[in-house]
């Protein structure tokens, strides 16, 4: 799909779904990373990442057209257009539109971390770097802290 296109099945999704035209421009984005489209509020522009279209096909990219619209259409009526107002949530059910798109970015491989027991309370320690087990004790009992060995699995490290 090229620029043309997209400015054309904008303006035709305006009419369809929402009664009232798309006067301004609609334009593929590269540079979008973690996001579907971005409405301007200043020129009323739309910029649509082109990856969604690729990886996830023409339903899911219509369906960030018509959130996007909902900015568009609620801006220029004075009514709220942020995520967070009413009017802008029950439009986008209204005309189905999606309010998050799957993600693209790839997921994080686990992050290695070094495990220590205290010889005193048994309490296991989970660090993201090796410490000197000559110098550091534990926090809790003062006990001497022991190497167990890395382990590639995801720690909550908050209790």
């Amino acid at each position: 799909m090229n620029q043309a296109e997209l400015q054309q099945l904008v303006q035709e999704t305006s009419l369809a779904y929402f009664g009232l035209p798309f006067k301004h421009q609609a334009v593929f984005n590269r540079r979008l990373r973690t996001t579907g489209g971005r409405y301007h509020l200043t020129s009323h522009n739309l910029d649509f990442n082109p990856l969604i279209l690729e990886t996830f096909g023409s339903e899911e990219f219509l369906g960030v057209i018509k959130h996007e619209l909902c900015h568009y259409h609620l801006h220029l009526t004075n009514q709220g257009f942020q995520h967070k107002d009413k009017e802008f949530k029950q439009l986008l059910k209204e005309v189905g539109g999606s309010r998050f798109v799957k993600s693209l970015s790839k997921s994080k491989p686990a992050k290695s971390l070094v495990l220590y027991q205290c010889q005193g309370c048994s309490q296991l320690i989970y660090r993201q770097r090796r410490v000197n087990t000559e110098k550091y004790v534990c926090g809790q009992c003062k006990g001497k802290l022991m190497y167990i060995g890395i382990r590639n699995e995801t720690v909550n490290l908050k209790g």
